[in-house]
């Protein structure tokens, strides 16, 4: 079952949030996530906050989901009712497997985003999907439905890796399902893939590598395998069925990500991260590694504005009993600190190309990015320019890299 929320402050029932978190809100661009928590079926690696319908009990259903949503904007354009957003620059539906909405769901949702805080006009629109979750004809729907990119869940094109991760699609779907976006008129496809799974070899990542470059995407997402506590994948190799991943593989399996990925037009701009283009990048995505504001709606779904995060509820029914009541589906909230958001700041601003300033450093903070200057962890010319930006090398070793500019 998915992790546990930290520990935090209560939520007000009402959503109120303080007059300086409030105040950030009319100044920056402004983006919605949308949690979706139901899946066909739990993949082994998985702990993200999603259920099965064994799984998801009484109190809560499919059918009625959109409408909670619908119930938390509102409370959410209450709390923000004399200070809306400037406009709505992102937003993004995740899960889960948010294709197993009906597609007249999903369009519902976004309709009533614009319709209480305007969409910009330029507004990515992004859905995440499984495979097998969506059609030639819902992916039209979809596209008609205002939804400009989409996120499918490839993770590889080898059988024996998609059996390890107990994927339901075969081998070939994701890239049929992406052929099929663009058809629908998409402007953006992402392909998500998963390296360093016991068993792959390094022709499997190659093959899926290949398979990526041929559907013409112009995203690709690539992460090594996390082995999350709580998961059949973790239970199978605690008992020695599997071995756990290896980190010299990982680290082989990203360079042959950047090689190939690098050679067909794809240019990294965050560390897992390859777009063929500027426009092509996850601009949702960007607004969290930046730090910018966002309400996240849903079971388990966080969210940051000027400084405060929280997080809702993780089971739909309670989401839903505490909505149905009037009140805020919020678990818990933390307001962040000077030093805990240049923590974040500098942890996700190194992952990106475009690096981290280095007089947003301290005195010993600069002195770290000076010795992984040496190390040739990060690049001269843009060190000379006071940026601080990962090498190749330095990408590998990114944690490390972190803690010697935080220490």
């Amino acid at each position: 079952m998915p992790g546990v929320l930290p520990a935090g402050e209560p939520v007000p029932a009402d959503g109120s949030l303080p007059a300086s978190a409030r105040a950030s809100v009319a100044v920056r661009g402004f983006g919605v996530y949308v949690h979706v928590p139901f899946c066909a079926s739990r993949c082994g690696y998985c702990d993200f906050n999603t259920y099965t319908a064994d799984e998801l009990g009484g109190g809560a259903s499919r059918e009625g989901y959109a409408d909670a949503v619908l119930a938390e904007l509102a409370l959410a354009a209450r709390v923000l009712d004399d200070i809306p957003p400037a406009r709505v620059e992102t937003v993004f539906v995740g899960g889960g497997t948010p294709t197993l909405l009906p597609a007249d769901d999903l369009a519902r949702i976004l309709d009533a985003i614009d319709r209480t805080w305007g969409l910009a006009t330029d507004v990515e629109v992004t859905t995440e999907a499984n495979p097998e979750s969506v059609t030639p004809a819902s992916l039209k729907e979809l596209r008609a439905a205002g939804y400009t990119r989409i996120s499918l869940g490839m993770q590889s094109a080898a059988p024996g890796v998609l059996a390890v991760l107990d994927r339901r699609h075969h081998a070939g779907r994701a890239t049929a399902a992406a052929l099929e976006a663009r058809d629908a008129g998409f402007d953006h496809v992402n392909l998500d893939l998963i390296y360093g799974t016991p068993g792959e070899r390094a022709e499997d990542f190659a093959a899926s590598l290949d398979q990526v470059v041929a559907a013409g995407v112009d995203h690709v997402s690539a992460y090594a395998l996390i082995v999350e506590d709580g998961t059949r994948l973790a239970a199978r190799m605690r008992r020695g069925e599997l071995p756990y991943p290896d980190e010299d593989v990982a680290a082989d399996r990203y360079l042959a990500a950047e090689s190939t990925l690098g050679a067909a037009g794809f240019s990294w701009y965050e560390v897992s991260n390859w777009a063929r283009t500027p426009a092509a990048r996850c601009r949702h995505n960007l607004l969290y590694w930046t730090g910018g504001n966002w309400w996240g709606l849903g079971p388990g779904a966080h969210s940051h504005v000027g400084g405060v995060r929280w997080w809702n509820v993780k089971h739909p029914a309670a989401y839903a009993q505490r909505l149905a009541a009037g009140a805020s589906p919020g678990q818990a909230r933390e307001v962040l600190t000077g030093d805990e958001a240049h923590m974040e700041d500098v942890m996700l601003r190194l992952r990106l190309a475009s690096g981290l300033p280095l007089d947003v450093l301290t005195d010993a903070g600069r002195a770290g990015a000076a010795r992984a200057l040496a190390e040739g962890l990060l690049a001269e010319p843009a060190h000379a320019a006071g940026r601080a930006v990962l090498t190749l090398r330095g990408r590998l070793l990114a944690d490390a890299v972190v803690r010697d500019l935080l220490p």
